[in-house]
């Protein structure tokens, strides 16, 4: 039985109320999924110290990022479980579901015991739940910007689905915020011992509003035409992985324009947070107002630079965001070392005879002999503005990378196949080759006993982007995906 074509409304036709509507009810929920995501991240410090082994904080804290980073590995895989069922059933459906499990996964954490009272069942439990969590997020993002987009005018696409860009940025800031207001309001002992369940099981009252505000939702009218008129794809993985042109297509999106801005991304909000705390030996507290201001500042500029892609195009900005990263990554990280009044020079790494655990000392020359290293203390008068002002510089590049993909990623595929195209290479791109940033990062500092090494991965990784996408990468800001489905574009 075939079904009846829906009247299909031309996005220039769509009131602007109406779009406001659409954006608070996708990035009210893809807000929240990414604080849940993300406040993980934003307490490792405090957590590797609870799910891992004390007396080795060094590998308690690598062993915690790998768990982090489990997250970002299977997103993937969730863009291609959550993409199928996009576009076989419907946006609206699949990012309803990945609200569920990544809220469920949110407040399971909150309540899982620790290494202490349960031994090694405590990371394999966590890392059980930034599975799921991983999955979810997989398969939200791409949901929720083609939601948008799939609503708004073809001519200003890049301005509006730059408000679900800023979900990212505002859920981890969130995080930072709740993170800062409970070690403002809870003496130090109460937050280590219980204090840092409460951001997770407060997660579960948003995401039973937001999940009700999602409910209410309609369908993407671009969707409902497509599958109304039987343009949907049967086969949505088929078509969109072993189709040359579609399979070549999502390469060039991946080294052309997501892997860049992910390493980017993490670089200049994560890795920034990790190199302050961990390498300059930043106050804790500090260091969390530090990038929670810079990423404050910066938020409106996603905004800015999805505009401007609607009239200079995607490319060129995504592309300039990449080489300025390249350019300026060096002297931005040697200022931070300057400004943070600590003198970090290089590592030392011992080994612990009994236990065979190795322990990384900063090491800062000692004021009464310039020529002796001894281990950095905490940073006593950190110059905090100028702090500020060097995290925003790589917030910018942030927002220049990621305020236009998601505008770029909707036209660069067809409706019947875009949530499965559209969504894998944005999760490598962010997922494995961000999500590896902090990792690789330590890692790397903490081999080599230079500081400054941990950059190496994604200036090369930005690098590949920048000649990738120069050479292959296409510009859609003239794309007109209303017309693809039947609808008369302006």
């Amino acid at each position: 039985m075939s079904s009846v074509p829906v009247q299909v409304t031309s996005s220039d036709q769509i009131s602007t109320s109406k779009i406001w509507s659409v954006i608070l009810a996708s990035s009210v929920g893809t807000m929240i999924e990414w604080y849940d995501f993300y406040i993980f991240g934003s307490l490792a410090v405090v957590l590797s110290q609870k799910f891992y082994p004390t007396g080795n904080n060094t590998f308690a804290l690598i062993a915690y990022l790998a768990t982090f980073f489990v997250g970002f590995g299977v997103r993937p895989f969730g863009a291609l479980f959550f993409g199928r069922i996009g576009d076989l059933v419907g946006r609206k459906y699949a990012f309803i579901v990945t609200l569920t499990v990544m809220g469920g996964g949110t407040f399971l954490i909150g309540c899982m015991p620790t290494f202490k009272t349960a031994g090694w069942f405590a990371p394999v439990g966590l890392i059980a739940i930034r599975v799921l969590q991983g999955l979810a997020l997989g398969g939200e993002y791409g949901g929720a910007a083609i939601y948008v987009a799939e609503h708004v005018p073809d001519n200003r696409r890049g301005f509006w689905t730059s408000f679900i860009q800023i979900t990212a940025t505002f859920g981890l800031f969130m995080s930072l915020i709740t993170v800062l207001i409970l070690q403002f309001y809870m003496s130090p002992a109460n937050f280590q011992s219980y204090g840092w369940r409460i951001p997770f099981l407060a997660s579960s009252i948003l995401v039973l509003i937001s999940l009700y505000i999602r409910l209410k939702m309609k369908e993407s009218p671009i969707f409902e035409q497509i599958k109304s008129t039987g343009m949907a794809s049967a086969q949505p993985l088929k078509d969109a992985f072993t189709k040359w042109p579609n399979l070549k297509l999502v390469l060039i999106s991946l080294l052309g324009a997501t892997a860049g801005q992910g390493v980017v991304w993490y670089t200049g909000q994560y890795y920034a947070l990790f190199y302050l705390q961990s390498i300059l030996k930043v106050n804790l507290r500090t260091g969390f107002i530090i990038v929670a201001v810079a990423m404050l500042i910066g938020m409106p500029f996603f905004t800015v630079f999805g505009a401007l892609s609607d009239k200079i195009g995607r490319k060129k900005i995504i592309l300039a965001g990449c080489l300025l990263a390249v350019l300026t990554y060096y002297p931005i990280y040697h200022a931070m070392e300057s400004a943070a009044g600590n003198h970090v020079v290089t590592f030392k790494s011992t080994q612990n005879p009994l236990t065979k655990a190795w322990t990384l000392t900063p090491l800062t020359t000692d004021p009464a002999d310039p020529n002796k290293l001894v281990p950095a203390k905490e940073a006593p008068n950190p110059n905090v503005p100028m702090l500020i002002l060097l995290v925003f510089i790589q917030v910018l590049y942030v927002t220049m990378v990621y305020g236009p993909i998601a505008a770029y990623l909707v036209e660069a595929f067809p409706a019947k196949i875009r949530y499965t195209s559209f969504s894998l290479p944005y999760h490598i791109g962010n997922g494995i080759f961000g999500g590896l940033v902090p990792l690789v990062g330590l890692s790397v500092c903490a081999a080599t006993g230079n500081i400054y090494a941990g950059l190496w991965y994604p200036m090369a990784v930005a690098t590949l982007t920048f000649i990738v996408g120069s050479i292959w990468l296409k510009e859609t800001v003239n794309v007109k995906i209303w017309t693809e489905v039947g609808a008369k574009a302006k």
